[in-house]
Order: structure tokens, then sequence, then C-alpha cells
């Protein structure tokens, strides 16, 4: 039995989860052989990148962002379109077209930002319709396909049915920015980094600090312990980890 210890930036998160949810079985057999949706959002541009081995401009590939110390949109007139994947090749058809036709099998990608130790997600959404979670939730469920959060533990909250509610039923004086709601998820599985070290190493991870300062706002202290060859393949792909780099907004 062996232990590491290890600070991981937002941006090392975000790619380290990124490789579990690909390695995941559902994700592969979805992507090969079935339906597989990566919705927009900063997370679910390093799992594109990871599908397609294509380097993208992730602040572009997201509606909703939070930046500037604010809820905001990217401009529609340069964002990406979310990947949508059938039976091994990029679909010619939007998301929504997609969804419609999925089965249990397939799978949906969408991140998060909040999430609480309970394993509810919750999504901020500025579209009076719900954005793109109240899309498609209840064809999600109804259907029972795979729902995929990946959400970094940078985000977690004390509970996301207060946040929501606290959102959503006062109304607003003002917002430093679009002003949104937070749509709480129950259902689906959820990838933080914790889930995302079982899944790549077969290692047991616990979140033991978070905060930094110098480029580490935001970071997440770990200890992974486990398998002695396991420890030394986290720790070699941790040097390549730690060079990810921050994503700036231009």
């Amino acid at each position: 039995m062996r232990a590491i210890t290890f600070v991981l930036t937002p941006a090392a998160s975000k790619r380290l989860i990124a490789r579990a949810v690909v390695s995941m079985p559902a994700v592969q057999r979805a992507h090969k052989a079935g339906r597989l949706i990566v919705a927009g959002g900063i997370t679910n541009a390093y799992i594109a990148e990871e599908l397609t081995g294509q380097q993208l401009e992730k602040a572009r590939y997201t509606a909703g962002i939070v930046t500037d110390s604010k809820w905001s949109l990217t401009p529609p007139q340069t964002r990406l379109k979310p990947l949508a994947f059938e039976q091994g090749e990029v679909s010619h058809r939007t998301w929504q077209e997609v969804l419609q036709d999925f089965t249990h099998e397939d799978v949906f990608v969408k991140g998060g930002n909040a999430l609480d130790a309970g394993g509810t997600v919750g999504v901020l959404v500025g579209g009076k319709n719900g954005g793109t979670i109240g899309a498609a939730y209840g064809h999600l469920v109804s259907v029972g396909a795979h729902l995929i959060l990946p959400v970094g533990l940078e985000k977690l909250v004390p509970s996301v049915s207060a946040a929501a509610n606290a959102l959503g039923q006062i109304p607003l004086e003002a917002s430093l920015g679009m002003p949104c709601g937070l749509f709480p998820v129950t259902y689906g599985t959820v990838i933080t980094e914790l889930d995302a070290i079982h899944l790549l190493y077969a290692l047991d991870a616990v979140h033991v600090h978070s905060g930094g300062v110098g480029g580490s706002e935001g970071a997440v202290g770990l200890v992974a312990r486990g398998d002695d060859d396991a420890c030394r393949r986290l720790r070699d792909d941790l040097k390549g980890l730690m060079m990810e780099p921050a994503i700036h907004i231009s």
C-alpha cells in the first residue's frame, strides 16, 4: 500500500476528469456504436478533445460562462456547436435531433456549476426554458439513458437544493451579470476527481483541501492510496497534468 499527495489546478482537474469520462465503458460503447452527445461546457470541451484528438478553443465550447466575476454568455457568432456522435461518426444533425433517438444505452454528457455532499449537481441556467439541461433532462430520464455529469470538487456547495431555491424563489433587485437559476440534477452519474482517480488508476482518493494563490486559485488537494504500481503511474501522469494551461478569455 502506497500513498501520494498532490494538488490539481482547475485545468488539471478538468483534463483528468475528461480522460476518466472517455474511459467509461458506457461512453466507449455509445461513441463507437450508439449515440453520444457532449453538451456545451468548459469541462466538456476537454472531453471533446479527448474523443476527437483535436485541440479546441475551449472557451468557445460553451454558451454560459463565469468570467470577470459575473455570469455571462459567450458570443453566439463564435460559439462552437456541441458534438454529437452516431455510430462512431460526428453527426450532421443537431444534438436536439440526435437526442430524440436516444435509447437507454446512449450517453449525454453535461457539466455542472455546483455539487453538494449528497451528490446533487446544480447547473446554472439563464434561459427561461432551463437551458440545455432543461431541454434534455426529461427525455434522458424517461428513456433511462446515461447522463454523465463531470464536475470538479472546486464547485462544492453546502446544498444544491437550498441554492436553487434561493435563486429561484425571490425577485432579484440587481444581478451583477446575467440573472440565472440553478437547475438541480439528481439523476445520472457524477464524475469528480475522486471518481476519475478510481476509474483510471483503481486508487482510493480523499479530498483534503481547496484553494490556493498565484495560479492555484480553485485548486484541490488530494491524497490517493493503493497499489504501488498504480501510484507510480499516477505520479508519472501528474507531471503532464500539472503542465495543463489555464483557460484565458480573449
